[in-house]
């Protein structure tokens, strides 16, 4: 017989684990001296623990692998264990398959963006109108994430994509630095869904010139840097900011696709017609 640690060297598994085993009653040694508690192996148990090596590598856990051990376990019961290991090995790689594919998206996404809008310096620009799902309210600020919640989860409800660029409209934008806040938030839509409570579907509406910023944005603080720098470039080129439309935010970067705290966005000041 040998002693635990003769025996780990010889299977190369740790002595922690061989006692970890013995505690799950998967590897018993072959006796136990009463006086020291030494244990003690037996040469042939090399073979259970090739088993159980050999049952790891195929995904069986420890609680899975004890019943194969059996004296007198049944064809029948290791066939349907096989079975269902297959099972739980196929979803697992299904389920890991979807999550390059995601990956792969994202990864698309973040190169798409970063080629379209980065470094973009600020200009002035036509924006299409837009069939859109959207709610206004005037809030805390604090509860502006539960507002954008919302909308997302009517929009998912008709099976439009909540990935997509949403809006937020300040409609008290001369007050920004106010709360409450009087604040719309709309996503884009691909088709006509019903209006239903204080969701309102319909089209937001053109315009026709705006100055634009593309930048990173902190949407856990409540001041924009970005907005200080619209607004001195929009003075600089000597125009005038509208007061008949609202500001709009356009988050570039959907929340599933936000890592850190900063995403890309774009800052919209309508602009009064030149002449």
């Amino acid at each position: 017989m040998l002693k635990i640690s003769a025996f780990s060297k010889l299977t190369r598994v740790s002595v922690k684990t061989l006692r970890f085993y013995d505690n799950l009653g998967l590897l018993k040694p072959v006796s136990v001296d009463e006086n020291n508690g030494y244990r003690y192996y037996s040469e042939e148990q090399l073979l259970t623990v090739k088993r159980i090596a050999a049952l790891k590598e195929q995904g069986f856990t420890l609680e899975q692998i004890k019943p194969l051990l059996e004296e007198h376990v049944q064809p029948e019961a290791v066939k349907n264990q096989l079975a269902d290991k297959k099972k739980e090995l196929e979803q697992a790689i299904h389920e890991a398959q979807n999550q390059l594919n995601e990956i792969d998206r994202r990864l698309t996404r973040m190169e798409e963006s970063e080629e379209h809008h980065q470094h973009t310096p600020a200009a002035i620009r036509y924006v299409e109108p837009q069939l859109t799902a959207s709610i206004r309210d005037t809030i805390p600020r604090t509860q502006l994430c539960l507002l954008l919640d919302e909308i997302v989860q009517y929009v998912r409800s008709y099976g439009e994509d909540e990935g997509c660029l949403l809006t937020i409209v300040w409609h008290d934008f001369g007050s920004r630095n106010s709360d409450p806040i009087d604040i719309e938030v709309a996503l884009p839509l691909t088709k006509l869904i019903p209006s239903r409570g204080r969701v309102k579907v319909g089209i937001l509406p053109e315009l026709k010139a705006a100055a634009s910023l593309v930048h990173q944005c902190n949407p856990y603080r409540n001041d924009c840097p970005a907005v200080t720098e619209l607004l001195s470039w929009i003075r600089s080129q000597s125009l005038i900011p509208s007061e008949k439309e609202p500001v709009r935010e356009i988050y570039l970067t959907s929340d599933k696709d936000m890592y850190g705290t900063l995403r890309l966005a774009e800052l919209l000041v309508p602009i009064e017609p030149i002449g």
